[in-house]
């Protein structure tokens, strides 16, 4: 996959997290998790945008890592509301983004652990 088509990626990604956060309950509960939603699931764009001008190949894992910690938060975040069933969209939805955020966690993990062996 070409850096720029997984860029393209994460911010469908991120709109995709911003039209759940408008379909979360308002509550207490439901306002928390999507505040949180909102800015670890858009986060993963920003973040590798960043590794792309990476100044050294231990710049650009730490970068990757962040990107990959956001994604995990971000999978939990939605797990949560959809178990406590705080989401008012479709299930269908819900479970396509939570797919995609699994398929990046993936994607992330393998360019990382590439990265880390050619720095050896």
């Amino acid at each position: 996959m070409k850096k720029f088509d997984l860029h393209e990626r994460l911010i469908d990604f991120a709109v995709e997290i911003i039209n759940i956060t408008d379909n979360v309950k308002t509550s207490k509960a439901g306002n928390h998790l999507s505040g949180q939603l909102v800015r670890s699931g858009t986060a993963p764009s920003l973040n590798y945008s960043e590794a792309q001008s990476a100044e050294s190949r231990n710049d650009f894992i730490h970068k990757m890592s962040i990107v990959l910690k956001e994604l995990r938060e971000t999978y939990s975040n939605l797990k949560i509301i959809f178990r406590a069933k705080l989401y008012l969209g479709k299930e269908v939805e819900m479970n396509s983004v939570i797919k995609e955020n699994d398929e990046l966690i993936s994607i992330f993990v393998k360019s990382i652990e590439t990265s880390r062996s050619k720095n050896k």
